[in-house]
């Protein structure tokens, strides 16, 4: 009987170590996992990686004052013919002693979820006086500066500058620092190693409309020098910010993506 009892211990030991999950592990269970990207998607430095990345949208110094959702590390990602695109760009730029960079790459829904939320609430105004200072923040859905969807989320869009060679760095963005108007001379805007283009990035303004009259000489000839590169290799300027383009034909034309501009995202392709 006692060898009987024995047994039925052990084996009930036994079955309570199977079958026993601990707190942390059955948390780790119900996380979901996080979305990836199909294998047309690739990081871009893996296909240009001397084309310089200054991710924003990671960062604090962004319209909305605070990191965008989705955007959990500094790394462009984009579809493999845009990135193959922009290497040709790059090599053009390069020989004439420039590079591009980039601020924003594919963005995911989420994202553009934030820019609405954040647009509905007209009392957050924390980062106005830099990019959009001559706009009422309940002009920007009937104005179009924010919208419910984004063809960066296709995965064919990036924001995009030039710089010259060798680039400087930008300084880092401080929180809570003075803020000076997007549109102003460039010596009074936020630091940028990009050429002149006549605003900074992500200005909520008709000048950063790319031929509008008022932006002449030199910053009109950078601007043309940022189209030009990427027009002979296929991408497509949106007219109201001299910083959009779109590689045609895009890859997913009607697709929304979700996953997160993270490196595991894109692990592997």
């Amino acid at each position: 009987m006692r060898s009987v009892l024995r047994s039925l211990a052990t084996s009930a030991a036994v079955l309570l170590a199977v079958t026993t999950v601990s707190p942390t592990a059955r948390a780790r269970t119900a996380e979901p996992k996080a979305p990836t990207a199909p294998r047309e998607f690739v990081a871009l430095r893996t296909v240009a990686p001397t084309i310089i990345e200054e991710m924003r949208y990671v960062t604090p110094h962004t319209f909305m004052g605070v990191p965008v959702a989705g955007y959990r590390e500094p790394v462009c990602i984009v579809t493999r013919s845009t990135a193959e695109a922009l290497r040709r760009a790059q090599a053009t730029l390069l020989r004439r002693g420039y590079s591009l960079k980039v601020y924003d790459c594919y963005r995911p829904q989420r994202a553009v979820d934030h820019f609405v939320r954040w647009a509905a609430d007209l009392r957050d105004e924390r980062m106005k006086a830099e990019f959009y200072p001559r706009v009422e923040k309940s002009r920007l859905f009937a104005d179009g500066y924010i919208a419910e969807k984004s063809g960066h989320s296709r995965g064919s869009t990036v924001d995009v500058t030039v710089v010259r060679l060798p680039a400087p760095p930008t300084r880092p963005y401080r929180p809570g620092e003075k803020l000076t108007p997007c549109h102003g001379p460039k010596a009074a805007r936020f630091p940028d190693n990009s050429l002149d283009m006549g605003t900074g990035f992500d200005c909520f303004d008709t000048l950063a409309h790319t031929d509008d009259p008022r932006i002449r000489g030199e910053q009109r000839a950078n601007r043309r020098l940022l189209g030009t590169a990427l027009e002979r290799v296929g991408f497509t300027n949106l007219p109201e910010e001299w910083w959009h383009f779109t590689y045609k034909p895009e890859t997913f034309p009607d697709t929304y993506f979700d996953f997160p501009v993270a490196r595991s995202s894109v692990a592997g392709h």
